[in-house]
């Protein structure tokens, strides 16, 4: 269930904001955001050990982001399937994903922003649908822009928690003064009173609304949120903010991601 929220606001100091938190089953391995592809060595993002690609890429050359969200609908024919995780890498160093042969993927919704806005790809196996994001506050959840996907999950369970989550955060993000995250400051300063929200707003990791959760749906695996990733996108350039989740009281795991050069980033969290 991983959710993004986009908040544009074409005449602020940052008109672009993501918020992306990843949610997978905990016993997949990864690495946090780094210069992790040497063919591709401008890209930031974190890295999936189990198919070597990632669920945010960022291009600080282009000033483009862009994040995965898995969607629902008929998967790829098993014999030709290629792994998601390459589509955010592609999608910011070619500006989109639209010039791809999309048939071997399972369905999925792509998140690209950009300084002066943001648009969703949503791919179900049929064609792909692409949809610019309006001015103001928008959420993407794996039933797409606004749960509103052609296919959507037929769990009412499932699309009962996206809503709870997507209605809650959406209220407390647009509530709080909307932060400028400029300069090199720490993310407390940067990101305002929109941190403690995103770090989970103090609801339990069950609830059914939770933004940082965890859950076993029964077969033996646990579901959770792993990561939380805090994209601004302003004249001066993208500034990354990341923080393993769940992030622990006082803030201290939060770091900026290095989009400089080729080099590598501290390795906290995970």
């Amino acid at each position: 269930m991983c959710t993004a929220f986009v908040s544009i606001e074409p005449g602020a100091a940052v008109p672009v904001l993501l918020l992306s938190v990843r949610d997978e089953y905990l016993g997949r391995d990864w690495l946090p955001p780094d210069h992790h592809w040497p063919d591709r060595p401008a890209l930031v993002g974190g890295l999936d050990l189990a198919a070597g690609g990632t669920w945010l890429a960022v291009d600080p050359g282009r000033r483009t982001a862009a994040c995965l969200l898995n969607g629902f609908g008929p998967l790829a024919p098993a014999d030709t399937r290629l792994s998601r995780g390459e589509l955010p890498l592609t999608a910011v160093r070619d500006g989109g994903i639209g010039h791809l042969d999309l048939t071997p993927y399972d369905p999925f919704h792509l998140v690209l922003v950009r300084p002066d806005g943001a648009r969703v790809a949503s791919w179900g196996g049929g064609r792909l649908e692409e949809r610019e994001l309006p001015v103001g506050l928008s959420v993407v959840l794996n039933d797409g822009l606004e749960g509103t996907a052609a296919n959507r999950t037929a769990s009412e369970r499932i699309r009962a928690l996206m809503a709870a989550r997507a209605d809650r955060f959406r209220a407390r993000l647009a509530a709080a003064p909307r932060p400028e995250p400029t300069g090199d400051g720490p993310a407390e300063r940067a990101w305002g009173d929109w941190l403690p929200i995103v770090a989970g707003d103090g609801l339990p990791l069950d609830d059914d609304a939770a933004l940082i959760q965890r859950r076993d749906f029964g077969d033996g695996r646990i579901w959770g949120s792993s990561s939380i990733s805090l994209l601004a996108l302003g004249p001066d350039g993208p500034r990354y903010d990341f923080a393993p989740a769940p992030v622990p009281a006082g803030g201290g795991a939060w770091r900026r991601v290095p989009l400089g050069g080729g080099g590598s980033a501290a390795r906290s969290g995970g």
